[in-house]
């Protein structure tokens, strides 16, 4: 991957941008960034795009995605070796299996991990440093969880539900209250498909 210096630059602003905020900077973020302008910033876009290691979607803004080369970065297959009780005790029986995490990353879907932040998931077992493994889709079905992003810079991991001209994005926490926006104003990034907890 014969990247100039300044391209992996930017690059790695784009990957540091999505994995910060959630969503993808603008050509006006990566040009103040770096110190170029927009003019520029575009041209070393195109060229990433041209190498395979972004892409873009016409019309669309905030739509970079990083693009993982097949079979890199993939995860290992990890022994399960049984199971352990959560609640009353059973049996410990040793029963070797093999979990293969590329299940949480299917090469036919287009997955991407953010970090949570904030504790408005709790009910759905999503809480505070989760990671949550999204499907990328601009779509999603009443009562998804969603990685919305609403008007155009505030991201948030909320249950989906399409209501006539209105979309309100609930949380799973009782304390807290849905956020109710026009259609207009929400674009869907992604549908969660798994979490991963660190301690």
């Amino acid at each position: 991957m014969g990247l100039t210096r300044k391209q992996t630059e930017v690059l790695a602003f784009i990957r540091d941008f999505i994995a910060d905020r959630g969503f993808a900077p603008t050509l006006e973020e990566i040009g103040g960034a770096l110190g170029v302008s927009a003019v520029t910033a575009r041209e070393h876009v195109k060229a990433l795009e041209a190498q395979g290691v972004i892409r873009t979607e016409r019309n669309r803004a905030r739509s970079i995605e990083i693009v993982t080369p097949a079979g890199e970065d993939r995860w290992p297959e990890v022994k399960v070796l049984g199971r352990v009780a959560a609640g009353m005790p059973i049996e410990a029986l040793e029963n070797p299996e093999r979990f293969d995490f590329d299940g949480l990353f299917p090469e036919n879907r287009d997955v991407f991990l953010l970090e949570v932040k904030g504790n408005s998931m709790v009910d759905d077992h999503i809480q505070d440093g989760d990671l949550v493994v999204c499907e990328s889709r601009a779509s999603a079905r009443n009562g998804e969880v969603v990685v919305a992003v609403v008007d155009g810079d505030h991201a948030t991991v909320k249950h989906f539900f399409h209501e006539g001209s209105m979309i309100r994005l609930e949380p799973a926490n009782a304390t807290m209250k849905a956020i109710i926006v026009e259609a207009s104003r929400v674009q869907v990034r992604g549908a969660v498909i798994g979490v991963i907890r660190r301690f």
